[in-house]
């Protein structure tokens, strides 16, 4: 099937699988909307659709600090038990109606104890909504398991307390560890503490490099705190001087060799100026220089999208294919923190059948 006769309706069907989803960026503006006047909290606007505008408009600044700013007002409805319980629901239900049938999605305990809650009753409560979900998932006949990643954040001295956090619930859906926040100045190692203690513990993470900062973010990331996965890493071309070429330096090279998953993330990285376009993306050469590199949506609601929009501009802008699609879902689940058999089962029974179908 040729990238020209892959419809809308065909993508929506696709099964997806999204790595890379940040929980506080993915609610229903008209959710935002209704929980911001249970708590008392300003909008810029209480039309969910011009909310939804805002958002976008706001993020498109071409700076990740300026477009992690658009979370305050996300943030600010889940600061209750029932906030979390609504949005963590709602996250599983519109990824089920939008074909992903594996999802990891990952927030920050620590930037939601504001109203109370202690870190355990945070991911206590986000656990509940995201089975809950799960469960409604299943029923309506569109199943889709999503696991859980913690997030500690790069600026503040939390990450070994997360890490503890992840360890505790290791059994009860959450499925490893990643850092988040801005990335200029804050640097992996800063955090090596909470790394050290999650090898110990066998439990694995994925660090949010080579977006915002230089190849050396990436270089850490994998060499000195010893990341299984690189979230975005779209700065992995800089080792790559040729991109038609294909000839790729020594990380580079680790990367691609080693098969570390790239979270990448098209529409994001456009509006944080980590890329230019989605025809010049950098995930359309790695791929095809054979990098197991993986499409996400990084925040739904701030970038406007969903895993079929990312699909779609793919195929519209950069020519994919449906077995384009197919070959960065089967990474995702490849690279998935869950056990070996599991993804088998998943890539075998669900991934394969639906896109022969």
């Amino acid at each position: 099937m040729t990238a020209t006769r892959v419809d809308i309706g065909t993508l929506r069907r696709l099964p997806k699988a999204v790595l890379h989803d940040h929980l506080d960026g993915g609610l229903r503006p008209a959710t935002v909307v209704e929980l911001a006047e249970t708590v008392g909290h300003t909008l810029p606007t209480t039309d969910p659709d011009a909310l939804a505008a805002w958002y976008y408009d706001a993020a498109n600044s071409g700076d990740l600090v300026r477009y992690i700013a658009t979370f305050e007002h996300t943030l600010a409805v889940m600061q209750t038990r029932e906030g979390l319980l609504r949005t963590a629901e709602e996250y599983v239900l519109d990824l089920a109606a939008d074909g992903v049938v594996y999802g990891e999605v990952r927030y920050a305990p620590e930037l939601m104890v504001d109203g109370g809650l202690t870190l355990p009753e945070v991911v206590e409560a986000v656990q509940e909504g995201l089975a809950a979900g799960m469960v409604k998932a299943a029923a309506a006949g569109t199943p889709v398991r999503v696991g859980t990643l913690l997030c500690g954040m790069r600026m503040f001295d939390r990450s070994r307390e997360i890490a503890d956090l992840v360890v505790a619930f290791r059994d009860a859906g959450v499925v490893g560890f990643d850092i988040a926040g801005a990335e200029d100045g804050f640097p992996p190692a800063d955090h090596l503490a909470a790394f050290e203690h999650l090898r110990q513990e066998n439990v694995p993470f994925t660090i949010h490099a080579g977006e915002a900062h230089s190849l050396r973010s990436i270089h850490q990331a994998l060499q000195t705190c010893g990341a299984q996965r690189i979230g975005h890493g779209v700065r992995i071309t800089d080792d790559i001087p040729d991109l038609a070429a294909g000839k790729v330096g020594r990380l580079a090279g680790w990367v691609r060799d080693r098969r570390i998953a790239l979270e990448m993330c098209p529409t994001s990285n456009l509006q944080t100026g980590a890329a230019t376009s989605i025809a010049e993306h950098p995930i359309t050469a790695l791929k095809d220089l054979g990098f197991r590199v993986t499409l996400n949506t990084d925040n739904r609601l701030v970038s406007g999208t969903t895993m079929t929009r990312e699909m779609s501009l793919l195929v519209e802008e950069a020519g994919w294919t449906v077995e384009d699609l197919r070959t960065v879902t089967v990474n995702a689940v490849k690279s998935a923190f869950i056990p070996f058999d599991e993804r088998n089962v998943l890539i075998r029974d669900v991934i394969l059948p639906g896109y022969e179908a």
